[in-house]
C-alpha cells in the first residue's frame, strides 16, 4: 500500500508547468522553493530523488515577450532554449539552500530507442544519484521533433522510473486527485486507489485547462499505467500536497503496482517510440511473433510502407491491418522489397552472408495491444 511510498529509497517526482509558473509564463520562485523544501527534507532521510520537471517552454515565454505558449515547433524550441536555463538556474539556487547540487539531464525518445544512448542515460542517472546529485530531467524540447517526442513529461517520468529502477513515482500537478467525473460536479468522488483497469471503467478523464502545459489527466493515467505495469507504485496529487504524498498519507490517488517487470528497452520501445513505417505480415509470421516470440524473417513479410533506416522502430501489422508489435528493423526501407518472401539461406546465397539474418531480432520486438 502507501507505505511503499514512505519507505521508498529511490523516488521519481514529476512536476508540471502549471505548478511552477505564473499565468504570465514566468517561473514562480515561491512555488519552486516550496517544492524544493519538500524534496530536500525527503533527501535528508537518505532517499535518492530524480525530479522530472516541466516548465522550460513556459519559463521562456516571459523573457521572449510571448503571452501564450506558441503553436509552431520552432518557436516552442526557441522558448525551451531560453527557458531551460532559467529553470535549471532557479533549481540550482533553490537546492543550494540545503547544500544540494543538481544535474541537468535532457532526453529525447530517440535517445532512449538506441541501445548505446539508452545505456548511457541509465549509467548517467545512476552515477548522479551515487554522487549525491539531484538529477533534473526534462525532454530536450530544443531538438525534439514531433516524430521523436515523448509528448508529455508524465510519460517521460514513468519511463525514467523504470529506467533507474525507482521504488515509487509521484506525479504532481494542479489537480489533487483522480475523480470519477469533473470535480466541480456535485456528487463526484475522489478515487483513492486504482488496482487495475476495471477501477477506471466509466471514469471521465478530463483534459488539462492550463495554458502552459501539454499534459492532462489522460496522460497522467497513461503514465501511471506504464509505471505500475513495470512494478512501480504511483501517487497522483497536487504539488501543494507533495509532502503528504511522500509521507504515505491518504492523499490523491494511489495506483497499485502490477507484477510484471519488462525489460527496460522494451518498455521504451512500446511507450517512447512511434513506428517510422510498417511491415505487413502473413498470418504465420504474426503467430510466430505474438504467440511464440520468434524473430521476424523476410519470408513472413508481404509488404512494406514508409521511409525508415536500419535501427528505426517499425510497426508490425497483421493481415487485417492491426498493429500487433513494434520492433527495431535491421534493414533500410529501400532494401526490404527485394527480400520479401525469401528465406535467409536463399538471400545469403544470392546477396551475401550479411543478408542471412532476421529483419527484426526477437530481442528487439515488443508485443503491443492491437490497434488499427
Amino acid at each position: 500500500m502507501r507505505e511503499q511510498i514512505s519507505s521508498a529509497s529511490r523516488i521519481v517526482v514529476k512536476v508540471g508547468s502549471s505548478s511552477l509558473t505564473t499565468p504570465e509564463g514566468m517561473i514562480d520562485v515561491d512555488r519552486v522553493d516550496a517544492l524544493v523544501d519538500v524534496l530536500a527534507a525527503r533527501r535528508r532521510t537518505g532517499t535518492q530523488i530524480v525530479l522530472v520537471s516541466s516548465g522550460a517552454i513556459a519559463a521562456g515565454l516571459g523573457p521572449l515577450g510571448l503571452s501564450a505558449r506558441p503553436r509552431d515547433l520552432a518557436t516552442q524550441q526557441a522558448a525551451a532554449s531560453v527557458g531551460q536555463g532559467v529553470l535549471v538556474a532557479r533549481y540550482t539556487s533553490s537546492f543550494a539552500r540545503y547544500a544540494l547540487r543538481v544535474g541537468q539531464v535532457l532526453l529525447t525518445a530517440d535517445d532512449m530507442m538506441r541501445r548505446a544512448h539508452h545505456a548511457n542515460a541509465q549509467r548517467t542517472l545512476t552515477r548522479l544519484l551515487e554522487l549525491g546529485i539531484v538529477p533534473i530531467v526534462n525532454e530536450n524540447d530544443t531538438v525534439a521533433t514531433d516524430e521523436i517526442r515523448f509528448g508529455d513529461n508524465d510519460r517521460l517520468a514513468a519511463l525514467v522510473s523504470h529506467l533507474i529502477r525507482a521504488d515509487a513515482l509521484v506525479l504532481l500537478s494542479d489537480v489533487d486527485a483522480l475523480y470519477d467525473g469533473p470535480p466541480s460536479r456535485s456528487g463526484t468522488r475522489r478515487l483513492a486507489e486504482i488496482r487495475g483497469p476495471e477501477d477506471l471503467a466509466g471514469v471521465e478523464l478530463g483534459k488539462n485547462g492550463a495554458s502552459v502545459g501539454t499534459g492532462g489527466m489522460v496522460t497522467k493515467v497513461q503514465a501511471a499505467r506504464i509505471a505500475t505495469g513495470a512494478g512501480v507504485p504511483v501517487v497522483l496529487t497536487a504539488a501543494a500536497h507533495a509532502a503528504q504524498a511522500l509521507s504515505g498519507a491518504d492523499i490523491g490517488t494511489y495506483f497499485h503496482p502490477g507484477g510484471r517487470h519488462p525489460g527496460t528497452r522494451l518498455l521504451w520501445l512500446a511507450h517512447a517510440t512511434t513506428g517510422r513505417g510498417r511491415l505487413h505480415l502473413d498470418q504465420g509470421a504474426v503467430e510466430a511473433i505474438v504467440a511464440r516470440r520468434k524473430s521476424l524473417l523476410p519470408a513472413g513479410v508481404t509488404s512494406v510502407e514508409g521511409e525508415f533506416a536500419a535501427g528505426d522502430p517499425v510497426d508490425l501489422c497483421a493481415p487485417e491491418g492491426l498493429v500487433v508489435a513494434r520492433g527495431l528493423v535491421n534493414f533500410d526501407a529501400t532494401e526490404i522489397p527485394d527480400l520479401l518472401g525469401r528465406s535467409t539461406r536463399e538471400l545469403a546465397s544470392a546477396l551475401g552472408p550479411e543478408y542471412e539474418r532476421e529483419l527484426i531480432h526477437r530481442d528487439d520486438i515488443v508485443i503491443l495491444e492491437a490497434h488499427s
